[in-house]
């Protein structure tokens, strides 16, 4: 029976977790998060968790509808994609999804918050005190429905002329507990399929296709409601509903304000890792 998430952290909880050959996990507690990293280091990894070889980084944090320790949080999630980044280079940040479904919304929210530094040259950062900026650049794409290009094409062109050192791109995800939508980041440096949080997967955005590192950032903001189901009633009962259930996805009631707090909190995180001698509430109003 196939539970639908994007989460890799699920994907291991539904797979025999007891399964070690190929997958390396790691969990630690910093604050209020609890951070969970796993590494698929082989074909056999692979296969059991249905994900490509690479690191899968998991922020499980307090609901982002209601922030408690918003700096605290955003430096966690920092502290996690530094280690994923080239050391030097521009770095191009793309915020997947469409802004007029509100499930979809987090990557452009969050793109619009980014702080853009690429056309900043280095006598105006000298001028008003900012000597140290790493070069970033930000596009929000927009879907195939809107445009008729698919995301990748339009992000290889980027590539082909500002030549990043490294892309990363934002974007909703599903997962299989509504426990978790809103509370939890993923991290990962093997690429996305857009649209994959709402149903409509996309070509994929990697490395193999880009020609540079991806690191793809995502919050569960939908649940598959047969996964739902699966979850709330067990397999038995949920076999009619596979049968003859349409397909829907379950997302929580105050979505809006979940998108709009998860938005502002991955940008501060990226905003944070690519200029870490920086405050984050520096970095914020830089871009409010």
């Amino acid at each position: 029976m196939n539970l639908r998430t994007d989460l890799a952290l699920e994907q291991r909880e539904i797979s025999s977790p007891e399964e070690t050959d190929g997958i390396e996990c790691e969990e630690v507690k910093k604050g209020d998060a609890k951070i969970t990293r796993i590494e698929i280091t082989n074909e056999n990894g692979e296969k059991k968790l249905n994900r490509k070889k690479g690191t899968y980084i998991t922020v499980e944090l307090p609901d982002l509808s209601r922030f408690a320790d918003f700096t605290q949080s955003a430096e966690t999630i920092a502290d996690e994609l530094i280690e994923l980044l080239p050391e030097d280079g521009l770095i191009l940040v793309a915020g997947l999804g469409n802004d007029r479904i509100t499930p979809d919304a987090l990557g452009p929210g969050c793109a619009e918050q980014i702080f853009s530094t690429r056309h900043i040259g280095k006598e105006l950062q000298k001028s008003i005190g900012f000597e140290h900026l790493r070069p970033v650049a930000r596009v929000i794409p927009g879907v195939l429905g809107q445009n008729g290009i698919e995301t990748v094409e339009i992000l290889e062109g980027i590539v082909r002329s500002v030549s990043p050192a490294a892309l990363i791109t934002v974007d909703a995800l599903a997962s299989r507990r509504l426990s978790r939508l809103g509370r939890t980041v993923q991290i990962c440096n093997t690429g996305i399929s857009p649209g994959s949080g709402v149903g409509n997967a996309r070509a994929e955005i990697s490395a193999e296709t880009v020609g540079i590192p991806v690191i793809s950032i995502g919050v569960p903001t939908v649940v598959d409601a047969f996964t739902l189901a699966c979850d709330l009633i067990g397999d038995d009962a949920t076999r009619k509903i596979e049968k003859n259930g349409e397909k829907m996805m379950v997302t929580p009631r105050e979505i809006d304000l979940l998108i709009e707090h998860a938005s502002k909190l991955v940008a501060a995180a990226i905003n944070k890792a690519l200029q870490p001698d920086m405050d984050v509430d520096e970095l914020m109003a830089l871009v409010s």
